[in-house]
C-alpha cells in the first residue's frame, strides 16, 4: 500500500482534491480511493508508493473503465467475485491518474470474526429475544448455530471522539444488516422466519493507504423492538444514522394481498419468542434506525410512523425532512415522508403516496400529484399497535364483490379487492395498513418491484430502480389498473426512473406541501434489454443493465453506482453510470446466482472515498437458468460451494485501487 512522505504533504493533498466548494467533501484521495463491492476470496496487499504532490493542479473529474464479462470458457470467474475496472481522476491541468480496482474483503458470512472482547463471533448469526442462539437443527448431529447468507444493506461513518481497542489509525464504523436466511442444513426453506441480525464493524483505517481491517464485531441487540423482520436495503441518515427497513411486511388480514403470509409470521414468532403466537404484523414493516456508539456498539430504534409498506429503503433528502421509499411490491407504490422537525423522524410527520396525472412509459414524462394519506407521530402509532388493535378494527377488507358502494375495490399484488375504512380510523389506515390505504385513496400502486432509491442533490433528482418492468405496469398485466397511467411494453430486465424534485407542489387537498425536494414528474433514465437466452443462460443483454436494485449516487464522481438483483444475469454486475457522460461501466461481477447487496457510496471519510457493496446468496436458484449447459452449471456448482461454504455464506467486502500503478506528479 502507498506511503506518504511528509503529514503535510497529505493535508494538500486532500486540498487539492476538494472539488466544488458547495460540496462538503474532501474527495478523492488520490492514491487509494478505496472502493467497496461484492464479497470474493483474494487479498491484494501491494508495494508502497511514495510520490510527491503538487498543490496547484485541482481535481476536475472522474471516470470509470469497465471490464468484461466473465465468459463460459472460464468457469472459476463464474463461480467468483472478478474486478477488471479502472477509475481515471483527472485534474484541472490536463493531467490525469488511472487506478486499477481489485477486490479486498471482510469476512464470509458464518465466519469466525473477532469481537474486541479477545474472543469471536459469527458473522451474521441469528438470535432471539433473550439474545441467545437460534440454533439450526435440521441435520442431526450437525446442530449450529444459524446465520446468514444474505448480507444486505450497509453504511459506513465516523463518530466523535471514538474509542475501539485495536484501532492503530482511525477508527471507522460500518452497520450491516442481514436479510434472510435461505435454507437450514436440510434444505429446507427458512426465508423470512428468522430475526434478521444487524452488526457494527469497527475497522481501522491506514491513514497512510485507508486500507480497512475489520478490529471488531457488535451484534446489536435487537430485543427492545420485539426483533427485525426482512431488513434489505439501507441508507445514511444525514445525521449520521443508519436507515433500515423490513420488506414484505406481514399481512394482517393474511388475504395474499402482498407481503408474507401469517403462517410465516407464526414460524418467526416461534423462532424469536419460542412460541407462535407472540409476535404482531403490526409490530413490523416499519422503520428501524442504528445509531453508533464512540465504542463500536449499537442500539436500535423502529419508527411506526412512515408507513408500513414493503419498504426496501428509504432515501433522506438534503433537507434532513423529505423522505422518498421505494416499496419492493406488486401494485406498489412511491411513498414520501415530510417530518414536522429536522433529523427527527419520531416527532411525526404526513405520509404522501404518489398519483400520476399524466402517463408515464417508456417514452414519456409523468407527471406527479402526492395524495395526502395522513398525519402522525411515532408515539400515536405505536400506542395503536400496544394497545392491541386488530385489522379488523381498522377497515373491512374482503375478495368478495359485497355489492356495497360503501367499499372502494383496489388491486393489490395482482388480486382484486373491496375495502372500507372503519369510523375514526384513517390514522390507524395510513400508518398501519399503507397498501391498502394507498390504494383506496387512489395512489397510483402501479409498480413492480420499486426498489433502491437515491438522490443527486446538485441537480435535484432522485433515482428509482425498478427491478422488472411486468405485470402491474403493462397493459394486460396482471394486476394493471389504466388509472395508475403506467404503462410500459413489458421489460423483466427492468430500469432506473429518475424524478425531479422541485417545491412549492401542493397535494390532493390543495395544501402546500411544505417541502423543497418534492418529486414533480417522472422519466425512464436507463433500462436493460430482454434477449432470448444466450449461451450462459443470460436472458437479459449482458452489456446493459439487468433487474436495478441497489442505487447510490456518489456527488463527487458524479456516479450513480447500480447493483443488480437479477435471475437474467447468470454473473449480477455493479455498474457504475456517469449522469454527466452518460456512460455505463461494469465494475464487477458477482459469483453465479448471487445478488449484488449493500451498496453506499461515500464520497470522503477522513480524506478518502469508499463505494461499498456485498453479495449474498451465491449459487442460488439454478432453475432461473435454463439455458445454461448442465455440465459448465455442474462446474459452477462445485466451484462455488468450495468458495462460498456450500452456499451458506455471503460477503462482506470492499473494492480498492492497486496503487503500484499511481502516479501523483504532475
Amino acid at each position: 500500500m502507498s506511503n506518504y512522505a511528509p503529514e503535510s504533504s497529505r493535508r494538500r493533498l486532500l486540498q487539492l482534491f476538494a472539488g466544488a466548494p458547495m460540496l462538503p467533501l474532501a474527495g478523492l484521495t488520490g492514491v487509494s480511493a478505496f472502493l467497496s463491492g461484492c464479497g470474493g476470496s483474494s487479498d491484494n496487499d501491494l508495494p508502497p508508493v511514495t510520490t510527491p504532490v503538487t498543490p496547484t493542479a485541482t481535481f476536475t473529474t472522474a471516470e470509470f473503465t469497465g471490464m468484461a464479462a466473465p465468459l463460459a470458457s472460464a468457469p472459476a470467474a463464474l463461480a467468483t467475485t472478478t474486478v477488471g475496472s479502472k477509475l481515471k481522476v483527472n485534474f484541472s491541468d490536463g493531467s490525469s491518474n488511472s487506478y486499477n480496482l481489485a477486490y479486498q474483503p471482510f469476512f464470509l458470512t458464518g465466519d469466525r470474526v473477532p469481537d474486541g472482547k479477545g474472543g469471536s463471533v459469527i458473522a451474521g448469526a441469528y438470535f432471539d429475544i433473550k439474545n441467545q442462539p437460534i440454533i439450526d437443527s435440521s441435520v442431526p448431529g450437525k446442530e449450529r448455530q444459524f446465520f446468514s447468507d444474505s448480507p444486505d444493506g450497509s453504511s459506513m461513518l465516523t463518530v466523535a471522539n471514538a474509542s475501539v481497542t485495536g484501532v492503530k489509525g482511525k477508527p471507522v464504523f460500518a452497520v450491516v444488516q442481514f436479510e434472510y436466511n435461505s435454507f437450514n442444513q436440510a434444505g429446507a426453506s427458512t426465508y423470512g422466519t428468522l430475526p434478521s441480525p444487524i452488526a457494527v464493524l469497527t475497522l481501522d483505517q491506514d491513514q497512510t493507504t485507508g486500507k480497512l481491517s475489520l478490529v471488531k464485531y457488535h451484534n446489536v441487540d435487537t430485543s427492545s423492538v420485539k426483533g427485525l423482520w426482512i431488513t434489505c436495503g439501507a441508507s445514511l441518515s444525514p445525521w449520521n444514522t443508519h436507515l433500515s427497513s423490513e420488506e414484505y411486511e406481514p399481512d394482517a388480514f393474511d388475504q395474499g394481498l402482498g407481503g408474507q403470509s401469517l403462517a410465516v409470521l407464526k414460524e418467526f414468532s416461534k423462532n424469536v419468542f419460542g412460541n407462535t403466537a407472540t409476535a404482531n404484523a403490526y409490530d413490523y414493516g416499519h422503520l428501524p434506525e442504528v445509531s453508533v456508539n464512540p465504542d463500536g456498539t449499537g442500539s436500535i430504534k423502529k419508527h411506526y410512523c412512515l408507513g408500513r409498506y414493503s419498504r426496501e429503503l428509504v432515501q433522506v433528502m438534503p433537507d434532513q425532512r423529505t423522505i422518498l421509499g421505494g416499496d419492493d411490491y406488486t401494485n406498489g407504490g412511491l411513498f414520501m415522508f415530510v417530518a414536522d422537525k429536522v433529523a427527527d423522524l419520531a416527532a411525526g410527520g404526513t405520509l404522501y403516496v404518489a398519483k400520476y396525472t399524466t402517463q408515464l412509459t417508456e417514452t414519456t414524462t409523468g407527471k406527479l400529484q402526492w395524495v395526502k394519506l395522513g398525519h402522525a407521530t411515532h408515539a400515536e402509532i405505536k400506542a395503536l399497535v400496544d394497545g392491541g388493535i386488530k385489522a379488523t378494527d381498522i377497515m373491512d377488507s374482503t375478495l368478495a364483490d359485497p355489492s356495497d358502494a360503501s367499499y372502494t375495490k383496489i388491486v393489490l399484488n395482482k388480486k382484486t379487492a373491496w375495502v372500507r375504512v372503519k369510523a375514526g380510523q384513517e390514522k390507524a389506515a395510513a400508518f398501519l395498513e399503507t397498501h391498502r390505504y394507498a390504494a383506496l385513496k387512489g395512489g397510483s400502486m402501479a409498480f413492480t418491484k420499486n426498489e433502491g432509491t437515491t438522490v443527486n442533490a446538485k441537480d435535484k433528482i432522485a433515482y428509482s430502480a425498478y427491478a422488472n418492468i411486468q405485470d402491474s405496469m403493462v397493459e394486460g398485466g396482471a394486476g394493471y389498473v389504466a388509472g395508475n397511467n403506467v404503462k410500459f411494453k413489458k421489460l423483466v430486465a427492468g430500469g432506473v426512473v429518475s424524478h425531479k424534485l422541485a417545491g412549492g407542489q401542493k397535494d390532493d387537498t390543495g395544501a402546500a406541501i411544505d417541502s423543497e425536494w418534492v418529486p414533480s414528474e417522472s422519466t425512464l433514465l436507463i433500462a436493460g434489454e430482454d434477449i432470448a437466452a444466450d449461451g450462459l443462460g443470460n436472458t437479459a443483454n449482458p452489456a446493459k443493465i439487468a433487474s436495478p436494485d441497489n442505487l447510490k449516487f456518489s456527488e463527487k464522481l458524479r456516479t450513480l453506482f447500480i447493483g443488480e438483483d437479477s435471475g437474467n444475469h447468470l454473473n449480477n454486475f455493479l455498474w457504475a453510470y456517469n449522469v454527466d457522460t452518460k456512460k455505463l461501466e461494469r465494475l464487477l461481477s458477482c459469483p453465479a446466482g448471487a445478488e449484488s447487496t449493500g451498496l453506499h457510496a461515500v464520497d470522503e471519510i477522513n480524506g478518502w472515498t469508499y463505494v461499498m457493496s456485498n453479495f449474498q446468496h451465491p449459487g442460488d436458484e439454478w432453475n432461473r437458468f435454463p439455458g445454461l449447459p448442465s455440465a459448465l452449471k455442474d462446474q459452477i456448482n462445485i466451484l462455488i460451494n468450495t468458495n462460498y461454504n456450500s452456499k451458506a455464506s455471503g460477503a462482506v467486502g470492499y473494492l480498492t485501487a492497486e496503487l503500484a500503478q499511481v502516479k501523483l506528479s504532475k
